[in-house]
């Protein structure tokens, strides 16, 4: 093996990482990231030099620089150096001033999460510790509502059945909730600090990386292997949610996140106007090196045939050559940087303190915009980098998934197409729709959500007489979902990941399709005139290459998938048998604008 030089250190990258739950001493000795964070670029060593090199990749800065050092030169500057270094240090120092501000805000930031506290598990007891002191291998508990600590496995949570709730809008903008769920074998720990301090499985799985949707390991308890995956782990960023506790084993921390990995270093941002800037500074710079090599040419013409005869009466400088010709090229260079200096106010350092005082002007306005406040949450406006103010609303493209953002999130179940049945309009003796305000009173049920209405008789009727679609279809909409059913005041409530998911269970429901229970391998649910509890074999979760959910059960040894999704992908896994049903169905879809399974 070829041995590198002392002064440099190889970085191995890891392949792996073994960890053992509740083992503090052996898990040290990896050496692994702690858990505190620092998303600042500076700190009061690195400031200076580090904002100067920033600053003066900017043309106009080098190039004022530049012009500072040619003005130190007496033999070739006519102006005071004065000139150049009183607004040159005035836009360093401002724009110095407010990058100091934005980082110190992030400092602040950084200081404020390091110091949350959470309770962990030490021996027999819970301690309270702040977030940054939390090791890799730590047993810590979350509450409802509360971000999650780092990047852990899953042990217990306070369903019976191991699952729980959390929101990522931290990671990926969405606000659905997404259920997570720890192995069968560790929920039923619960909360019993007996057990959980004497947790001593080993876990082995992937090193640190990136990818949100991807976790594989192994978890090796009581002699046994149990296989970990993404749906077993909780992400530092995200938060816990309908979920009165939930214990952990800390497996990445701090800097090794995968939300921390996707955040990237701190760096200097520059907008379009910064950009359009340099141009125009480069461009006016080549302008100005056009107009000084004309003019030293010229100069050095005159010298050359008339100037020479007159250096008599105005000798030359005594480092100049005395000859005519070499003298002359020699004096003709020094008046190209001359007239640099002379003619430097075509580059406009005004421009640059007058966006820099702009910039943080603005920002201060947006903090104090009193109509740019979000009642709801108590949150103001906050220009957290006063550098890009000047990119809000400079868009070109906007992409936009209207199921929430243009609907509040907002869904109904209103209108469906069953196997070529058409439910949810209300129709005269002529079969012509009936107009809102003439729809007959809607009708009552046993159980349904207070938004909930429905006026077509045809389909309760259809479900009371036993329609075998019907019942197909609505069970359907009680089995393929990933909702957990919460009981509150005798009632069960459902909570979904998606607004869409509870739009069509709560009406199964309404309809006499009640989903009341859900373990890691088994729903149980009621029908209009019996109970019956399924085996559940998998569930193929929704994704935007799928399009499309499905569960598989089984039931008296029979195995069935129910599948919804896209009416474009469902079409496509269609027997052609069906082509009838299904123009009949994409009548109802694109004419009538209905829901279609």
């Amino acid at each position: 093996m070829d041995k590198l030089p002392f002064f440099k250190k190889k970085k191995v990258e890891e392949e792996s990482r073994k960890i053992k739950a509740n083992d503090p001493t052996n898990n040290a000795a990896h050496q692994y990231a702690g858990n505190e964070i620092a998303t600042s670029k500076y700190n009061l060593l690195t400031f200076l030099p580090k904002n100067l090199f920033e600053q003066f990749r900017r043309l106009a800065n080098a190039y004022f620089l530049f012009l500072l050092c040619l003005q130190l030169i007496p033999q070739i500057s006519s102006l005071a150096p004065i000139t150049t270094i009183l607004p040159l240090v005035f836009v360093l120092a401002l724009t110095a001033i407010k990058d100091a501000s934005d980082d110190i805000a992030r400092h602040r930031s950084d200081r404020e999460v390091n110091n949350r506290e959470t309770r962990t598990v030490v021996g027999k007891e819970f301690v309270t510790r702040k977030w940054k002191d939390i090791k890799v291998g730590d047993m810590v508990q979350l509450t409802n509502n509360e971000f999650v600590t780092a990047d852990i496995v899953l042990i217990s949570s306070s369903d019976e059945n191991g699952l729980c709730f959390i929101e990522t809008a931290e990671l990926d903008g969405e606000t659905n909730l997404k259920v997570r769920q720890a192995l069968e074998e560790t929920s039923k720990i619960g909360e019993d600090i007996g057990q959980l301090s004497s947790f001593d499985g080993e876990l082995e799985y992937e090193a640190p990386n990136n990818n949100l949707s991807r976790f594989e390991g192994n978890l090796t308890w009581q002699g046994k292997t149990y296989p970990l995956k993404n749906d077993n782990v909780l992400l530092r960023g995200t938060r816990l949610r309908n979920t009165q506790w939930a214990y952990g084993i800390v497996c990445y921390a701090g800097s090794d996140t995968k939300l921390m990995r996707n955040s990237g270093k701190a760096v200097f941002k520059r907008t379009q106007i910064d950009r359009l800037l340099n141009r125009i500074i480069l461009g006016i710079f080549c302008f100005l090196l056009i107009m000084c090599v004309i003019m030293s040419i010229c100069s050095g013409l005159w010298e050359s045939f008339f100037g020479y005869d007159f250096a008599i009466y105005l000798p030359w400088e005594p480092f100049l050559s005395k000859g005519r010709r070499f003298g002359a090229v020699q004096k003709s260079l020094l008046v190209f940087l001359s007239y640099i200096i002379i003619l430097n106010t075509v580059v406009p350092i005004s421009l640059y303190v007058s966006v820099e005082f702009i910039r943080l002007l603005q920002s201060k306005f947006i903090d104090w915009d009193t109509k740019m406040f979000y009642e709801p949450n108590n949150v103001p406006a906050q220009a957290r980098t006063t550098t890009l103010n000047e990119e809000l609303g400079q868009i070109e493209y906007i992409f936009s998934d209207k199921t929430g953002t243009l609907t509040q999130n907002i869904m109904t179940f209103n209108k469906c197409s069953i196997r070529g049945k058409l439910y949810g309009y209300v129709t005269d003796e002529s079969g012509n729709e009936v107009q809102e305000q003439e729809k007959s009173k809607q009708l009552e049920f046993e159980e349904k959500d207070e938004d909930f209405e429905w006026y077509d008789q045809k389909l309760v009727d259809a479900i009371k007489e036993g329609g075998e679609d019907e019942h197909n279809f609505f069970t359907l909409l009680a089995l393929c979902h990933t909702v957990m059913p919460e009981e509150k005041d005798g009632k069960i409530i459902y909570q979904a990941q998606s607004p869409d998911e509870n739009a069509l269970v709560s009406p199964a429901r309404t309809f006499g399709f009640v989903f009341d229970n859900r373990t890691q391998s088994s729903i149980t649910v009621r029908l209009p005139d019996k109970e019956e509890t399924y085996d559940l074999l998998n569930i193929l979760d929704f994704n935007n290459d799928r399009k499309r959910m499905s569960v598989i059960i089984k039931r008296e040894g029979k195995i069935v998938l129910y599948c919804k999704g896209a009416d474009s992908k469902i079409k496509e896994r269609l027997d052609a048998s069906e082509n009838e049903i299904m123009t009949q169905t994409d009548e109802h879809l694109n004419v009538r604008r209905t829901v279609s399974s």
